[in-house]
């Protein structure tokens, strides 16, 4: 039987060197508030119930966090002064008071711990038989971090920096943060704890002696970069790149061709097939699905959108909250916004936009062109400079063109209005009223040629310049 696991993840702190009015755990990296990624990898491992430990501004992180995991087993604690890790930590006891079994201790500030470690941690837990466990790294410039100390090979105690006497300050091995922990053991260790240390604070350190005097502490090691914390925002920027390249390396290892990495943005929960091609300078973000064989060009931002196989994106188009059928050509510089819903073989050119637009198969709308709350048929022609008058002021109303529908360059199609299939529409037509299927539509004033004009009125502005200035600046069209 499985050993019943719970977590406690730490986001309590202001983090005054961010120089910010806003949580440390509140600040975004790579699309998601620094918290979400421990506590992501907590859910991941199967911790239920999940405890968040806020403090400052707790309201708000609560609020994000919630957010965040709708569905998820989430218990919050509140503590109510800054006084350590320990004293965090014992905040939770409330949150968990009916549950039995181990307790895994995380974070909100460190985001890039990967659930593999956490796994191998819950292994050496199992394996060692003792009632607490840790994660350790190492380091060539210890300075700052807590030391492990062992004796004859065994973690012993952790020592915290400002603690060390000059013979642990040359140990390498640090302490991580994270450990897990017995229930029945963490509580009654906690009450325990004493502020008797540089910093007047609680330890949870301190925990790492105590259980180390009841039996074995296993410690498994991990890179510095996967345990590394969050301070400040240098240090923010250089773990959003460390993530950003951990997440691009993932899709390329599954059959993603990323031609500069260093450049493409992949937000955590994006989904892309394998033999898509990604230029430089891609963002991908939200719950965004890309399919297989899609060509995404330079410079294409796409946010919670779904893209279909054999797509392609053509440089600087723009995707939010859309959905896009298989085998369309989209771009440069098109403009997909929420409610946008492409079928298969659609194609949308150079500075087209779209919003509540439904657009059936193998329609085209090549230049320069707006349709917003429209539906659309298959095999449809829009020309260039078509728009959709959509809003009269106060509300919203939808076009609808059937399928086959040729829509001539410069039109306005003012809603609500219909136009059958296989009707057309006359370039620089204002269309106001539904048009019949098979029908003509032209409302343009009839065209007039003043023939020999042009000689005229070069003989006039000759004459009117030998004469003087001219009493009015008009031209006469006579």
């Amino acid at each position: 039987m499985t050993t019943p696991l719970a977590a406690v993840v730490l986001c309590a702190g202001k983090g005054t060197r961010m120089r910010s009015e806003k949580a440390k755990v509140l600040h975004p990296i790579l699309g998601k508030p620094l918290c979400f990624y421990p506590l992501m990898r907590a859910l991941e491992l199967g911790a239920s119930p999940v405890v968040p430990v806020v403090g400052h501004q707790a309201g708000e992180v609560e609020r994000s966090v919630r957010d965040l995991f709708a569905a998820a087993p989430l218990r919050f604690a509140l503590q109510k002064e800054q006084r350590g890790t320990a004293d965090a930590v014992r905040s939770a006891e409330e949150a968990l008071k009916d549950f039995k079994g181990r307790v895994l201790i995380l974070y909100g500030d460190v985001p890039l711990v990967r659930r593999e470690t956490l796994a191998a941690l819950a292994t050496a837990h199992e394996q060692g038989g003792g009632v607490l466990s840790l994660v350790s790294t190492r380091l060539e410039d210890p300075t700052g971090y807590g030391r492990v100390i062992r004796e004859g090979g065994l973690v012993k105690r952790i020592v915290e920096h400002k603690d060390c006497s000059p013979e642990e300050r040359l140990v390498r091995e640090c302490n991580a943060g994270i450990y897990l922990v017995d229930s029945s053991f963490l509580w009654a260790a906690l009450a325990n704890i004493k502020s008797t240390n540089a910093q007047g604070e609680f330890y949870l350190t301190d925990l790492v002696e105590m259980a180390a005097s009841q039996g074995p502490v296993p410690a498994i090691e991990a890179d510095f970069n996967e345990t590394a914390g969050v301070n400040d925002r240098v240090e923010l920027a250089a773990r959003a790149k460390d993530l950003q390249l951990r997440i691009n390396a993932w899709h390329m290892r599954n059959g993603v061709s990323l031609a500069d990495p260093a450049t493409t943005y992949i937000e955590e929960g994006v989904t892309i097939g394998p033999d898509t091609e990604i230029a430089p300078g891609v963002s991908l973000s939200g719950a965004t699905v890309v399919g297989r064989q899609v060509t995404i060009g330079q410079g294409c931002v796409l946010h919670a959108s779904s893209v279909a196989d054999g797509t392609t994106l053509k440089p600087y188009t723009v995707l939010e909250e859309a959905r896009v059928g298989e085998r369309c050509i989209l771009g440069p510089f098109s403009r997909l916004r929420p409610g946008t819903d492409l079928a298969e073989e659609v194609h949308l050119g150079n500075f087209v936009e779209t919003k509540k637009a439904r657009l059936g198969r193998g329609t085209k709308a090549n230049h320069l062109a707006y349709l917003g709350d429209a539906k659309i048929g298959s095999g449809v022609n829009i020309g260039a400079g078509t728009i959709t008058c959509n809003y009269d002021g106060v509300n919203k109303h939808v076009t609808e063109l059937g399928d086959g529908v040729f829509i001539g360059s410069d039109s306005q199609l003012v809603a609500p209005v219909k136009v059958g299939d296989g009707a057309y529409v006359g370039a620089g037509t204002t269309v106001t009223k539904d048009v019949p299927s098979g029908s003509l539509a032209v409302s343009r004033s009839p065209q007039v040629n003043k023939e020999g004009w042009v000689e005229r009125n070069k003989a006039r502005l000759k004459k009117s310049a030998e004469s003087g200035p001219a009493k009015s600046d008009k031209v006469s069209a006579g």
